[in-house]
């Protein structure tokens, strides 16, 4: 999928982004029924489809598929997302457009979970989806548990039960070698979703910046240059990187942070 650069007819290469004010001011209008708004607001966050269905890729689904139902999940986002709250869309988007995805995947599963399971399941997943629009994060089993006023086991198993299966040696990484496979991760405690989730919303963050707090940030913390390699490499003193570098810091953590 990555070295695709056409989806749906779609030039993956020419998307367009948009900046924080402009997201601001769309999903206002978009919340007031502006619908060039929200066309616009789809139109700017197709690289945030394509981020999540990265993630989904070594599947076997169709990366047209998964893109025209991760674009489902935007739409749905963009629909239920609340411009008041001092919420990054990108923190509520992510998780409806996976959530989009896990259900496609789920649907056409070639394991069969019975129906009485499967309603419960359903049951589960919606009540989550609302408890994390109102709690602006995910809920835990036990407080969906008493949501539902069902057992917590019962929800667990209901979840497990939908879950896409994975199998332990499908590949998630080859370059010219011995494939990286499930196997070799099962024991990764950071390939969390929550890592990464977080470094999407960072990769976020991070294109809001101007290109010389980019330059300053990828010479520092990719290449590993010191300030004052920086500021020779720049041509400006290393006082200056410094306080480009900390304005930047202070930029992303104030785009990512959450109230």
């Amino acid at each position: 999928m990555q070295g695709k650069v056409d989806i749906c007819g779609v030039n993956t290469a020419k998307l367009k982004t948009l900046t924080q004010v402009e997201m601001d001011a769309l999903l206002r209008r978009a919340k007031e029924g502006d619908k060039r708004a929200r066309e616009e607001l789809i139109e700017g966050n197709l690289r945030l489809v394509l981020s999540v269905i990265q993630r989904f890729d070594k599947r076997g689904e169709s990366p047209d598929d998964l893109f025209q139902v991760g674009c489902i999940g935007l739409i749905k986002a963009i629909a239920n997302f609340d411009p008041t709250k001092n919420v990054r869309f990108s923190t509520y988007g992510v998780p409806m457009i996976a959530g989009e995805v896990r259900r496609y995947l789920r649907d056409n599963s070639a394991i069969r979970v019975s129906r009485s399971i499967r309603d419960v399941a359903y049951k589960v997943l919606q009540c989550k989806e609302s408890m994390t629009a109102k709690m602006d994060r995910e809920p835990t089993l036990e407080e969906i548990a008493k949501e539902l006023d069902i057992p917590r086991e019962e929800v667990s198993q209901a979840l497990d039960a939908v879950c896409a299966p994975v199998s332990l040696y499908d590949p998630v990484y080859d370059q010219g070698g011995d494939p990286l496979t499930v196997m070799d991760q099962v024991r990764d405690t950071k390939n969390t979703e929550n890592a990464w989730m977080e470094h999407i919303t960072l990769g976020n963050a991070f294109r809001q910046l101007g290109e010389r707090e980019k330059q300053i940030l990828s010479l520092r913390f990719y290449d590993g240059k010191t300030q004052m390699e920086v500021a020779g490499y720049l041509g400006i003193s290393q006082a200056q990187v410094s306080r480009l570098e900390k304005g930047a810091i202070a930029a992303m953590r104030k785009s990512v942070s959450v109230s």
